[in-house]
């Protein structure tokens, strides 16, 4: 029997810092997300080790006896915080499930990631990034509305409200506390108006693509000004319709590229790429996330649903992916 190491960040490992925002931890699983992937890597036939953080792989690397390592692991500081533990069990020989550390690095970070979208002439919202509110001062090629965010963040953190801006007064403020509570530059969108899908890939040489999904936010579908916000992530007022009810063109569409955005960014074994679709039926793409959530409130566990399998043959499938990429017998 085959032993599959388990790499995590928990909620509950996460210290609060004075200063920091209230979404410090957004990224990092709850203890039944880990719970709920183990036991669904040993209902495939697997020994599961629960290794944890990069701190606890360091600390086990000498005695690690895995065959393969599955990571969810997000890192704990730094715009390469999700390519720590890849980085490690590459330079240790330890196969292990999902994007290595340059595909996690340059996707975490939104301005290299839509450099690499925009030399593939994959559409992404224009933008620009500042890392001061002074800098401002310095631009006028910009019209509203706009979006704020982080440059190196997931999870929908620094996403609120505010972060939608209509008045140079509204993007100061809002630039000003992205860069004091992230600590790190703020990435400046235009914001496009209309609907939000997202579309998960599972595979490798021949992925497969999995339905489409769409965002539902208070109950409306054409979102417009609306959008996915971490607050909204744990509330009712967001729900995932699967699969979208749009016509075969669109699909066809988010499909072709999502697929370009994977292959672009060289994503292994699984992803999810996410969509803003505008009032003419223009996509966008925002972002790829190659460590995408899989807890049983996510995607993940809908899309099991919607193509006819468990939440656990859905982790078997991403799991033989990256087997089958090492030519495990």
């Amino acid at each position: 029997m085959k032993t599959v190491g388990l790499t995590y960040d928990s909620k509950t490992d996460y210290k609060f810092k004075e200063g920091d925002p209230l979404d410090a931890n957004a990224e990092f699983d709850h203890p039944d997300t880990i719970g709920l992937i183990a036991q669904a890597i040993t209902t495939n036939g697997f020994r599961v080790e629960r290794i944890g953080n990069v701190s606890n792989l360091l600390e086990k690397l000498g005695s690690l006896n895995v065959d393969i390592v599955f990571n969810i692991s997000e890192g704990m500081f730094g715009r390469n915080r999700e390519s720590q533990v890849p980085a490690i069990l590459e330079m240790a020989g330890i196969p292990f499930v999902g994007a290595d550390a340059l595909t996690l690095g340059l996707t975490l970070d939104k301005v290299i990631a839509k450099k690499i979208f925009i030399a593939d002439k994959i559409p992404t919202p224009n933008f620009f990034e500042v890392n001061s509110k002074e800098q401002l001062n310095n631009t006028n090629h910009y019209k509203f509305p706009l979006i704020v965010k982080p440059r190196f963040e997931g999870s929908s953190k620094g996403l609120s409200e505010n972060s939608r801006v209509q008045t140079k007064e509204e993007l100061d403020k809002q630039v000003e506390y992205v860069i004091n509570a992230y600590k790190q530059p703020a990435l400046i969108e235009e914001f496009i108006s209309g609907q939000e899908f997202t579309v998960a890939i599972i595979g490798n040489d021949e992925p497969e693509i999995m339905p489409v999904v769409q965002i539902k936010i208070d109950g409306k579908l054409k979102l417009n000004d609306k959008f996915y916000t971490f607050a909204r992530i744990t509330s009712d007022r967001l729900e995932y319709v699967c699969p979208a009810k749009i016509s075969v063109e669109l699909k066809k569409v988010l499909d072709g590229l999502a697929l370009r955005v994977y292959r672009a960014v060289e994503c292994r074994d699984f992803g999810r790429v996410d969509f803003r679709v505008d009032q003419e039926g223009r996509p966008y793409v925002l972002e790829i996330n190659p460590l995408p959530s899989l807890s049983k409130e996510d995607v993940f566990m809908l899309l099991a649903k919607a193509v006819g399998i468990t939440y656990e043959q859905m982790i078997g499938k991403i799991l033989d992916s990256a087997l089958k990429r090492y030519n495990f017998d």
